[in-house]
């Protein structure tokens, strides 16, 4: 995954309104006015909650620093200090860094691709079934993996040469086809499969490191032998396994014709969808990372972040690292309201195992979802985001047809909830998960009674029939 600096290097894309289905082109050129006229499919606007999958070599060693004060991104020193564990190859080549000092401790003088034996025997542990399950069990309605990050190292059998002479190619490729068996596993239990490929680096082509923002762009490879690279291998991934979303990181080399690699998908997969991180004007979402909106955003958003600190498995995080159950309810919540998708990532071990503190996180998600999913799921945004209740509650709005969801994020503290009628009346709210409430109109206010006891730990959701009408 990409540090959070780079956003403003690649920033956004640009805004296009979702168009119809009908009048959706039956070919797309590699042009930006035609690939402006893909629509937003209704998949991926009322998905929601996918899974990101963080997966490689640098699952391995599985460490990076952590609560170190130079994680301040507005650090100089940041990049030495990373808190992401999927730059392990970076971090390991800048002199005097922790993970340089881990990996002498731990692994000698060995080489960073000769955790590919390690990997792939592992890997072979992996029950893919088993994974899915757990994703389907935590509400993702769909899942991206990472089919190479910037080490270079690909997670499904590529027929494309690379040409770096210093390694085999043993060491750049999983004898495993994990992006394979994903995809099936994945789309068995009913969800979407999304595949994440990083375009801007690959650092088999050019090996760094980065040290400062100024290295960024230096370490981009953008050769044409690269370009014709990146090219063959993400066409490999469309006609082999037909992601419903492709998602690229950092940028595209220009060599490669970001323009061609959208129109093909596009082509292949109508209904897919694509991220803006190719370096050119068009995207279907916006991607910002560890960030949050202040307010509904017109063109659609996924928010990607980690459980912790790190994308990649990161054994040095505990609980301290890791969102808290209600954090992560809110989180979600927060993100629905303001019309974004969560991308929530996990970091599994070399052998597939995820961590038992991510476990726990995603447990507390599924069953918050189980009872509540009705007002996260193919919902849209409300006139509003966002409001306090009379009382001091945090609340949050969705819409679906005609019924508006209050969301109250924590406990109640109070009796009754209330807030502003907006001219509206209202003969009927419910708590999802439970009975039927008492509504009173007061002044300008809505005052709801609540009951004794309220379903659920972190967040309770009040239903509003026929509000929006």
């Amino acid at each position: 995954m990409r540090l959070k600096s780079i956003a403003a290097l690649f920033a956004a894309a640009l805004t296009v309104g979702t168009v119809s289905p009908s009048q959706a082109p039956t070919h797309y050129e590699p042009t930006l006015e035609s690939l402006d006229h893909h629509p937003l499919p209704q998949w991926y606007a009322g998905a929601k909650l996918g899974i990101f999958i963080h997966w490689g070599l640098y699952s391995v060693p599985g460490w990076a620093p952590v609560n170190h004060p130079d994680h301040d991104f507005s650090s100089a020193d940041y990049i030495k200090y990373n808190p992401y564990a999927e730059w392990y190859l970076n971090v390991l080549r800048i002199p005097g860094s922790p993970t340089a000092q881990y990996h002498k401790e731990h692994f000698g003088d060995a080489g960073y691709y000769d955790f590919a034996p390690a990997f792939n025997r592992e890997s072979k542990k992996w029950n893919a079934d088993k994974m899915a399950a757990v994703f389907k069990e935590a509400g993702a309605r769909y899942v991206v993996l990472t089919s190479k990050h910037h080490e270079g190292f690909t997670l499904w059998p590529s027929t494309t040469p690379n040409p770096t002479p210093s390694l085999k190619p043993n060491q750049l490729h999983a004898e495993r086809d994990i992006v394979g068996d994903l995809t099936n596993a994945v789309e068995k239990q009913g969800m979407k499969m999304g595949l994440y490929y990083s375009g801007g680096y690959d650092w088999t082509f050019n090996t760094g490191p980065i040290e400062t923002d100024k290295d960024y762009q230096a370490v981009k490879p953008e050769s044409k032998a690269y370009g014709d690279y990146a090219f063959a291998q993400i066409h490999e991934l469309i006609t082999r396994y037909k992601p419903a979303v492709l998602w690229n990181d950092i940028d595209w080399p220009k060599t490669g014709n970001a323009l061609q690699v959208e129109a093909d998908y596009y082509n292949a997969i109508p209904d897919g969808v694509i991220d803006d991180r190719f370096g050119i004007k068009h995207s279907d979402f916006t991607s910002p990372e560890y960030e949050k909106k202040d307010q509904i955003v017109e063109k659609k958003w996924e928010e990607c972040r980690g459980l912790g600190r790190s994308f990649g498995y990161n054994r040095a995080e505990g609980e301290k690292e890791t969102i808290a159950p209600g954090e992560l309810i809110a989180l979600l919540v927060d993100i629905v309201s303001k019309n974004g998708n969560l991308l929530l990532d996990v970091g599994p071990e070399a052998d597939g195992t995820i961590p038992p503190i991510q476990m726990d996180r995603l447990k507390a998600l599924g069953a918050w979802l189980k009872q509540n999913g009705e007002a996260i799921y193919d919902t849209t945004a409300w006139t509003k985001a966002e409001a306090k209740s009379v009382q001091g509650d945090d609340l949050r709005f969705t819409k679906k047809g005609n019924d508006v969801y209050v969301i109250v994020l924590g406990k109640p503290k109070g009796k009754t909830l209330s807030f502003e009628s907006e001219g509206h009346s209202l003969t009927e709210a419910t708590v999802l998960g439970g009975s039927k409430l008492q509504v009173e109109h007061v002044g300008k206010n809505f005052a709801i009674g609540l009951p004794d006891k309220l379903p659920g730990d972190y967040a309770f959701v009040v239903k509003l029939a026929g509000f929006a009408r």
